[in-house]
């Protein structure tokens, strides 16, 4: 809680009950919505507190130290404020929330009581219901690299280096087809099979138009490349769509070498023994044993080992 006014505290001192609450939500797209439990519209710090959101907040749980102080916030969804649509689309995964105490007779004096990031958002029938995380949660995980065999980049950031926002590594199509998780566009057909594996697929038109799917598979069909995703999309997807999907990556060497010709900027160690090797017993004379003979990978160039490994 931050030090609040003085005609705040002046307020609390005269023992009249004239304070509401007030929720100031900033969704991932930038919109920020404010309600309040008050039966009237507040406004303070350039946002309109609606009322009638029926949002519904469970006791916070306050610790000491770096551990997540936690909190729930239930509401009903509505056409005006938090819609299906909107929590579908995963605009308020991550959204930051600002708690206030206000003087609903002078929304100046308020204080501000936490702030957090929205977790989980979970949705039932006309209901839904969030996880609130206070900053310090953040704080509170392991950091630094796990020693593995595999890239621990993510394809296109800033460790990597590859540019998948253009060709080869994406391409735009159109759903000629759709049926549960899977879709065809006849654009990705001469797409080599498994290009697509684990890649992004933006959705650029349609009803899912800014939402995200991720790519279990990518195979070829009869004059149509066929992607089958994860999770299903929002909405379901329907002829027409558009989309844009761009390669995925299994983060091993040869892949980063072969596919994307990007040894040197590869960000794991594809000589470690596997965990199966570390608790293997020792047979005389078997191959793969001396950390040179036997090892399957391709010997990457020094400069792997050198400058350029980070």
């Amino acid at each position: 809680m931050t030090t609040p006014p003085e005609s705040y505290l002046a307020g609390l001192a005269t023992g009249a009950t004239t304070r509401a609450r007030c929720w100031r939500v900033t969704r991932r797209d930038g919109a920020v919505l404010g309600f309040t439990d008050h039966d009237r519209p507040l406004t303070f710090g350039g946002v309109d507190y609606e009322p009638g959101a029926a949002l519904v907040a469970s006791d916070a749980a306050a610790t000491l130290g770096l551990s997540a102080d936690d909190q729930e916030i239930a509401g009903a969804l509505s056409s005006d404020a938090i819609t299906e649509s909107d929590l579908l689309r995963g605009l308020y995964d991550g959204a930051e929330v600002s708690v206030f105490d206000v003087d609903w007779t002078d929304p100046a004096a308020r204080a501000t009581l936490a702030e957090y990031v929205m977790g989980e958002v979970e949705r039932t029938d006309a209901t839904f219901r969030g996880e609130l995380r206070s900053r310090a949660s953040a704080l509170d995980t392991k950091a630094g690299r796990h020693i593995t065999n595999l890239c621990d980049a993510s394809l296109g950031d800033g460790r990597c280096g590859v540019d998948v926002t253009g060709a080869p590594f994406m391409r735009t199509g159109v759903v000629a087809s759709a049926a549960g998780l899977t879709i065809e566009a006849a654009e990705i057909q001469d797409a080599e099979a498994g290009f697509f594996d684990r890649g992004a697929l933006i959705w650029t038109g349609g009803a899912n138009a800014g939402a995200s799917s991720v790519v279990r598979l990518h195979s070829r069909g009869a004059g149509a490349g066929v992607l089958h995703l994860w999770r299903a999309p929002p909405y379901a997807p329907q002829v027409g769509d558009t989309f844009e999907v761009r390669a995925g990556c299994p983060k091993s060497w040869d892949s980063c070498v072969v596919k994307f010709s990007n040894g040197a900027n590869f960000r794991g160690f594809p000589h470690v023994p596997s965990e199966q090797f570390a608790v293997a017993f020792a047979e005389p004379g078997a191959a793969g044993q001396d950390g040179e003979t036997g090892n399957p990978q391709p010997a990457p160039p020094p400069q792997v080992y050198g400058e350029t490994m980070q």
